[in-house]
């Protein structure tokens, strides 16, 4: 027996794919919506892909039809999205929508927009709890535009919404995978590393199977709602370099570098910060009964293994541009081997 329509926008993105396949094995009908209207070869032959710019005027109007029982959207971004979903919610039972854990801020006022200010970034309460204070509402940066998305679908009664506010988000298909940062290391033969903050920053990760748990979850209870989204463990950095070098059967030495990155980027992750990030899961497991299908180390292998396969024959610029967009160049051997040099002159 069906559970009803799951409508899934942005279903071929990474954790689209993830989401699909959940649901349709809790019962699911599953339409499948992304721009190129394209599907994953695990999906089953039940799942219907369409091609969907929901950008593009009345779209997502007309492919919804008479409705569906639970919309679920990986990609609203701002206020013209949360419009969109409202001024449809005569045609939606429930909704459930990824949001960040970016939209956070400190005591202080400080955020991930302001990560690099010189007194070292936000100092969150940890672990951080969903009722934490956030950034205010703009349209300025990804952090103020996902909580002006928030707000403006919390404000809609007549549509009840779960808002998933996801950590550092792992696994196949990632447009920004931050593993990549050890897994090319080890492709291109590094036998050391730098990491700044003595290796211990903490950057809390979230598993796509997780995420799509947590949807699976909401789809079943609908409510008007704000969650986090995190794996159960928060590794560090050295932690996390460190099960990479496992799953590639490698030994890297590590050096530690107290503080900041040095000059060239030197020590710089992507998941390097002087503040540990880790999200409270306590409401999730409360609110929807939430346990974690994976843990970090766990689901490693699978990403390193997608990693390596899109790096053999590649630059890694080509193969993830939006990586190289959103982080630049973290892979400056010579800086960081022209520091190493000093480095060994002063051990």
């Amino acid at each position: 027996m069906s559970r009803g329509h799951a409508y899934v926008l942005g279903a071929t993105g990474q954790i689209g794919r993830a989401a699909v396949t959940a649901l349709v094995e809790d019962g699911w009908e599953v339409t499948a919506a992304s721009h190129s209207g394209t599907r994953d070869a695990t999906w089953t032959e039940g799942v219907r892909s369409v091609r969907l710019d929901r950008d593009e005027h009345g779209a997502l109007a007309a492919a919804l039809g008479e409705g569906c029982d639970v919309l679920v959207d990986m990609v609203a971004y701002d206020g013209a999205h949360a419009r969109q979903l409202t001024g449809l919610a005569d045609r939606i039972g429930s909704a459930v929508v990824i949001s960040s854990g970016a939209v956070y801020e400190d005591e202080r006022g400080r955020s991930f927009d302001t990560q690099d200010r010189p007194d070292g970034g936000p100092q969150y309460p940890l672990p951080i709890p969903e009722s934490l204070a956030t950034v205010a509402p703009g349209d300025d940066t990804y952090a103020t535009r996902k909580i002006r998305l928030e707000r403006d679908l919390l404000a809609a009664p007549s549509l009840p919404v779960t808002l998933l506010r996801a950590g550092a988000v792992h696994g196949p298909y990632c447009r920004t995978p931050r593993e990549l940062y050890f897994v090319k290391r080890a492709v291109d033969g590094r036998t050391r590393r730098v990491l700044a903050y003595g290796g211990s920053s903490r950057f809390h990760p979230v598993h796509v199977s997780n995420v799509a748990e947590l949807i699976r979850l909401a789809a079943l209870r609908p409510g008007s709602r704000v969650l986090n989204a995190a794996d159960p463990q928060a590794p560090t950095v050295a932690e996390i370099g460190a099960a990479v070098d496992e799953v590639l059967g490698r030994e890297t030495e590590t050096v530690l570098l107290a503080g900041a990155p040095a000059p060239g980027r030197v020590g710089e992750t992507p998941w390097s910060a002087a503040h540990d990030i880790v999200y409270d899961m306590t409401a999730a497991e409360r609110e929807l009964g939430y346990r974690p299908v994976t843990g970090y180390a766990e689901s490693l292998p699978e990403t390193v293994a997608w990693l390596a396969g899109q790096l053999d024959g590649r630059d890694w610029v080509d193969a993830f541009p939006k990586m190289a967009r959103n982080y630049g160049d973290i892979f400056d051997y010579a800086a960081e081997d022209a520091w190493l040099k000093e480095y060994d002159r002063g051990a």
